[in-house]
């Protein structure tokens, strides 16, 4: 049993942190998504009202993001969104590799280099799978 536990919680830990990497790409229209449908439930529209005016925001950010990226000829345009995609995964990021380390050690040095290479290592998995979704632009 006492070595049951502690497998538990890097099987756990190791589940969390792939799950992150996986839908890192997803923060921006989970939030539009959850912005939205908050608003709209508040706005009188009701539990399933605003669960489906924020899944329709929500999957249209991330279709609006997809073709932007991949049909716009202008690369600081694509920066840009890719900049925006981005930026709420490298938050997100954070944030749980902070919750997990503040779990973990006492230090809160050693909590903020952690959660900072969390943020930076999320960062760029949600970097390499957004710009890996966009079609390749015509060669030459």
């Amino acid at each position: 049993m006492i070595v049951l536990g502690p497998l538990l919680v890097i099987v756990g830990i190791g589940f969390f942190c792939w799950l992150l990497f996986t839908i890192a790409v997803f923060a921006l229209p989970f939030f539009v998504g959850l912005t939205v449908g908050m608003w709209a439930f508040d706005s009188g529209a009701g539990a399933l009202g605003g669960i489906l005016v924020g899944l329709v925001a929500g999957g249209a950010t991330f279709c609006v993001g997809r073709f932007a990226l991949t049909f716009l000829p202008w690369t600081w345009l694509r920066i840009l969104i890719i900049i925006l995609f981005v930026a709420p995964a490298t938050v997100a990021g954070y944030s749980a590799t902070h919750g997990i380390a503040q779990m973990a050690m006492a230090s809160a040095t050693w909590q903020l280099i952690f959660s900072v290479l969390g943020a930076v290592a999320v960062s760029i998995t949600a970097f390499v799978r957004f710009t890996g979704m966009a079609a390749p632009g015509p060669a030459g």
